[in-house]
């Protein structure tokens, strides 16, 4: 423990650029610090991570984030530094990346803290992994109850398990109009345009896009447009595929935005087509700022997204399903637009960040007592 008795924790993730993980490791970062001594290690290229941590919490930098740099030793040595000079009670890699950062030395150290991993989405690790990666851990925090029974079902350390849901930041995302009209005349938006927000960086393995975009061009009228939020969601790679679906034209390249909560005040609905989640932050932001939202049920997602009551739902990879599940938000009458907005909101607020702070609180105390 720290010199004034607090307990420490070492947060790890590996990585440039911004995502549903390192946001979750910012938000949950800053609410620990509330309660114990809490420190960073980081690649020293993640300006995102850097420009909302510097001065709030102590930052390492084990990394550069070059993928090349992966081949090198140099961070491992960095890292293992960090840890073994440290004195830290509990580390957290954030990520699966992060924790094999962790592996070529953990054996090793003269003094290991507590490890608690990350399982984030519904794939189950394999034997190697598990039996040389997972085996190690003190924990594995799990971000829905989903998961958990997945990885309980393989007999993937269940007594290690513990649920732990992603939280959300209500204070930056609620309902307001303040800013739509300015969003959408910067997107050349007309009043009567019925705009769909999808907010997913461009992985269409695992975000499916693809899965997107055909549902989109099955159901889309002529006032439909649909926005692409997040990294390389403006590349070439995805032009490409909105050509594919002959939707040039309907579809908004949006890039990165740090602006998130001012974009769903542009949009009309949120759309979310992913091959596998956890629990979707960004579908809880949309729900949360009072959005009507269709979603796939992957991972987490149908504990809180009920169709036809707070949202509307489709199958995994089922266009067809969720281009009907878009034409029924489209078709909803102001009243039960409402009705269904202000569902998901009393929802969205039962996964607020603090919430999640506590949560991981009363897991580290137990760990280190």
């Amino acid at each position: 423990m720290g010199r004034d008795g607090k307990i420490r924790v070492l947060e790890i993730i590996d990585g440039d650029g911004w995502c549903g993980t390192k946001e979750q490791t910012y938000l949950v970062s800053l609410q620990l610090s509330k309660y114990f001594d809490v420190e960073m290690a980081l690649a020293s290229g993640n300006e995102q991570l850097i420009k909302r941590l510097e001065g709030k919490i102590p930052l390492h930098f084990f990394q550069k984030g070059k993928k090349q740099e992966k081949r090198r030793i140099y961070p491992y040595r960095n890292l293992y530094k960090i840890i073994s000079t440290g004195n830290y009670d509990v580390v957290v890699p954030n990520s699966s990346g992060a924790f094999n950062f962790l592996l070529p030395f953990w054996r090793f150290l003269n003094r290991k803290p507590k490890l608690i991993a990350m399982r984030r989405s519904g794939f189950v690790p394999s034997f190697f992994s598990k039996m040389f990666k997972y085996s190690l851990a003190d924990a594995i925090v799990v971000v829905s109850k989903d998961v958990a029974e997945l990885l309980k079902a393989e007999n993937f350390f269940p007594d290690k398990l513990f649920v732990i849901e992603s939280g959300i930041d209500l204070s930056r995302f609620y309902p307001s109009t303040d800013c739509r009209d300015d969003l959408r005349r910067e997107f050349g938006l007309s009043d009567n345009e019925k705009l769909f927000v999808n907010v997913a960086n461009w992985l269409p393995y695992r975000k499916g896009q693809d899965v997107l975009l055909e549902a989109f061009s099955l159901a889309a009228r002529s006032d439909w447009k649909l926005m692409l939020v997040g990294h390389n969601t403006d590349s070439e790679a995805a032009r490409e595929m909105v050509k594919k679906y002959g939707l040039s034209g309907k579809v908004i390249h949006a890039g990165f935005r740090t602006d998130v909560e001012k974009i769903l005040q542009a949009a009309d609905f949120f759309v979310l087509s992913s091959r596998s989640e956890g629990i979707a932050g960004a579908l809880l932001q949309a729900m949360a700022s009072g959005k009507v939202v269709v979603s796939s049920l992957a991972g987490g997602i149908g504990e809180y997204l009920k169709d036809g009551i707070n949202g509307f739902t489709a199958p995994v990879e089922n266009p067809v399903a969720l281009a009907e599940a878009m034409k029924k938000a489209a078709s909803l009458d102001e009243n039960s637009y409402k009705k269904i907005a202000s569902r998901a909101v009393e929802t969205a607020r039962r996964y607020s960040i603090e919430e999640t702070g506590r949560k991981w609180r009363a897991l580290i105390e137990s760990l280190c007592r």
